[in-house]
């Protein structure tokens, strides 16, 4: 780029082009967390149903698995600040039918779950755009630093979005929906205003061959596809965080503002975590130190399904919260390490893929298996069944297991 500035934290966050792409992603988390709330709360309230509950993770997840390759070409093909404002646009318009019809009185579940489809035909398309529009605004040397600067405003997000959800919903659902509209809102305003100092390259159409080279790539390099599968199957077995409602209510005896802050613990542990590892790198036996903190994440899994107490609930979920950071973090080193630089924008969308159907499918999956056992015997299910998948890809890929170093 042609803009350079110091690449310290403070110059950057006075750079205007970057202090706005970082209000806009702010924003459009606290809106995201805020639905997810209230879309939570609300279908459960409505139905009293965990195989509903868990019905929301299947159709959040079914956009982002017909529709990624397709979004990823978009945000190649046209400008992409003007993809991620028009999805916030979209996610806008959205909360605020959700806000007349609990207003209203007339929201029903199938509207709830047709505009649940539509939030994650919106996610299909912001996610790749907005990773893809962030190294075009942050000047040149500051790329890290912006990246770290632009998560960390994503956990805060994380951490207070649910709370603030949580309060809102207790208040009214209509006042949750009409909060997360208005963050939508103002997060595609923030983006609007962004001035690029350079466009990015206009490409020639894609082919469906190009289009999924990430996939063959991914299936003929066994280490990736060990640390990308760990993931999908540990999260998957381990979605016990889709029970919130049902713990918040039933178990733990709370209301929607306690709902929140369960759902805030995760990323509590998360930041703290990533604060930790940001000034103590894990040096030495990463492999192995990956497969601990899975094991780590199923354990916390089970204590938090055996909890009948807040507090102990809220540590564990922060403990569940920490681990994962610490396999995500080793996760996505390993495979960009391993990964050609021609080849790390397919092979991330394949691993965007595997960590949306992680979590969605896991919610889906934590849904039906509370459904047919009861939500704490499924919650230790799932932790018990994180543990095994750890061990089991411990014995399938020694050379994962036995990786030393990440550089």
């Amino acid at each position: 780029m042609s803009v350079i500035i110091p690449v310290g934290a403070g110059a950057l966050l006075k750079y205007r082009p970057f202090l706005l792409f970082l209000l806009s992603r702010s924003f459009s988390r606290f809106a995201t967390q805020i639905g997810a709330v209230a879309i939570g709360w609300q279908v459960y309230d409505l139905t009293g149903s965990a195989l509903q509950l868990g019905m929301i993770g299947l159709v959040q997840f079914l956009p982002t698995a017909l529709l990624l390759f397709v979004a990823g070409h978009a945000a190649d093909r046209y400008e992409r600040k003007r993809v991620v404002q028009i999805c916030e646009i979209v996610e806008g318009l959205t909360a605020l039918f959700l806000a007349f019809g609990a207003f209203g009185g007339w929201l029903t579940v199938t509207q709830i779950f047709i505009a649940t489809f539509v939030l994650g035909i919106v996610g299909a398309f912001e996610s790749p755009a907005l990773a893809a529009l962030l190294p075009l605004i942050a000047p040149q040397g500051s790329l890290q630093r912006a990246t770290a600067i632009s998560s960390g405003a994503a956990q805060i997000a994380t951490i207070t979005g649910p709370a603030l959800g949580g309060l809102a919903y207790a208040f009214a659902p209509s006042a949750a929906y009409g909060l997360m509209g208005a963050f939508a809102f103002f997060a595609a305003a923030c983006i609007g205003m962004v001035r690029m100092s350079q466009a990015a390259a206009v490409r020639d159409p894609a082919t469906p061959d190009d289009l999924f080279a990430g996939v063959r790539f991914v299936r003929n390099n066994p280490s990736i596809l060990g640390t990308i599968s760990l993931d999908l199957f540990a999260v998957l077995l381990g979605g016990a965080t889709a029970l919130l409602p049902i713990y918040a209510r039933d178990i733990l005896q709370t209301g929607p503002l306690g709902l929140g802050i369960l759902r805030a613990a995760p990323a509590v542990g998360a930041l703290l975590m990533t604060a930790f590892l940001a000034h103590h790198t894990i040096n030495h036996r990463v492999g192995m130190r990956m497969f601990q903190a899975v094991i780590v994440f199923g354990a916390a899994t089970v204590v938090f399904a055996l909890s009948q107490w807040m507090w102990l609930s809220v540590l564990a979920l922060a403990i569940l919260g920490a681990a994962d950071t610490i396999s995500v973090v080793i996760r996505f080193s390993l495979v960009q390490l391993a990964t050609p630089d021609e080849m790390r924008g397919r092979v991330g969308a394949v691993n965007f893929l595997f960590i949306n159907a992680s979590n969605q499918l896991g919610q889906f999956e934590s849904g039906i298996t509370a459904a047919l056992f009861g939500a704490v015997p499924a919650a230790v299910l799932g932790g018990v069944g994180t543990i095994a998948i750890a061990l089991l890809w411990m014995k399938l890929f020694p050379t994962l297991r036995n990786v030393e170093r990440l550089e």
